[in-house]
């Protein structure tokens, strides 16, 4: 499966820089991070497509006042919305300045004018935002666009999982990423249940990844060895400047570091396979192997004293000792001999 030209089976970890709320409500910053996810690497950046009417209701009645223990809480949902929203207006700037750098850019659409707004850029690829997947129609108008569909499982339960799986399918859309997320703002360690990840990939026949909301860089590392095909973290300019996200956000140094060590342990887990390579091959010589450990007379018997096995490995295959002792030597043999005469 690929996004954009970055194909999930051969070129690794797809490393997405979310910016959210990060831009401060400022152009130039978001442009100015933009330009910086490209620097340290990453793959891809990725926007929020929404108003506060798009959102939510502008009312000040309770069910509108969030609550519940999050960085939030007593906020208005439309102030909150109408703060962190990236305007519509930025988008094609942001877009075009993307690509024009060479770096992936694609956003999460929170209703279905969001999809056709963002049909103008031709994005690589969509998100469905943690506590979108719920909304079905959202989902299968978004599938039905026909482009890679990257799915944050957060508040989600397993049949809801099944249910939007089944409904990108059913929109003739196969290119599906699950995104094992833990919803909440920073996450705990406690709460993040890696081990969903493998289990996103077995139980539902998909391509999965991780959503990250802890602090720090451990659990995208853990993410890596455990199968994340994408791994998507927030991603602040300067944390210095506060904003609704920076609490669970990444700056350039710290996004850097993490992608370093994600593509280090690329490296170490490797692939499984049991050919030797060169230097292997080379480092064969400090193997054990056969050796005469003492001058040998024609017709005495090998024992486990005259025949031993030794480093260096230029002897007989250490294997082949229990078939030598007890014979009867047919020649004569020097201290240090190589030994690489078997019986048949």
């Amino acid at each position: 499966m690929k996004i954009g030209n970055f194909d999930l089976e051969k070129d690794g970890i797809y490393i997405i820089a979310e910016l959210s709320a990060n831009h401060n409500g400022s152009i130039q910053n978001a442009l100015n991070s933009i330009k910086a996810i490209k620097e340290i690497g990453a793959n891809a950046i990725k926007l929020q497509t929404y108003t506060a009417d798009t959102m939510t209701l502008n009312s000040n009645k309770g069910d509108f006042i969030i609550k519940g223990g999050t960085p939030w809480d007593g906020k208005n949902l439309y102030e909150l919305y109408e703060k962190a929203c990236t305007p519509l207006k930025w988008h094609k700037e942001l877009f075009d300045y993307a690509k024009s750098i060479d770096l992936d850019i694609f956003s999460s659409p929170f209703d279905k004018t969001a999809v056709d707004f963002l049909e103008q850029f031709n994005p690589i690829a969509y998100k469905i935002a943690s506590f979108e997947i719920t909304d079905y129609e959202l989902v299968r108008y978004t599938a039905s666009k026909n482009k890679p569909m990257i799915i944050s499982t957060g508040i989600a339960t397993i049949s809801e999982i099944q249910d939007v799986v089944d409904i990108c399918k059913n929109e003739g859309n196969e290119n599906i990423i699950l995104l094992k997320c833990t919803s909440s703002y920073p996450a705990k360690y406690e709460d993040a249940n890696l081990k969903m990840i493998p289990s996103l990939a077995n139980t539902f026949n998909v391509i999965s990844g991780f959503s990250d909301h802890t602090i720090g860089s451990t659990a995208p590392i853990i993410a890596t060895t455990l199968g994340a095909k994408v791994i998507e973290k927030h991603f602040i300019l300067d944390k210095s400047e506060k904003s609704l996200d920076s609490d669970f956000s990444m700056d350039k140094n710290e996004f850097a570091n993490m992608i370093k060590e994600i593509r280090n342990t690329e490296k170490l887990l490797g692939k499984i396979d049991y050919s030797l390579n060169e230097k292997q091959k080379t480092n064969r010589q400090f193997a054990r192997s056969l050796y005469v450990a003492k001058d040998i007379k024609k017709g005495e018997i090998f024992t486990e004293e005259n025949i031993k096995s030794i480093r260096p490995s230029y002897g007989g295959h250490p294997k082949n000792l229990k078939n030598i002792l007890g014979k009867v030597a047919q020649k004569n043999y020097s201290f240090a001999d190589r030994f690489r005469d078997f019986p048949k």
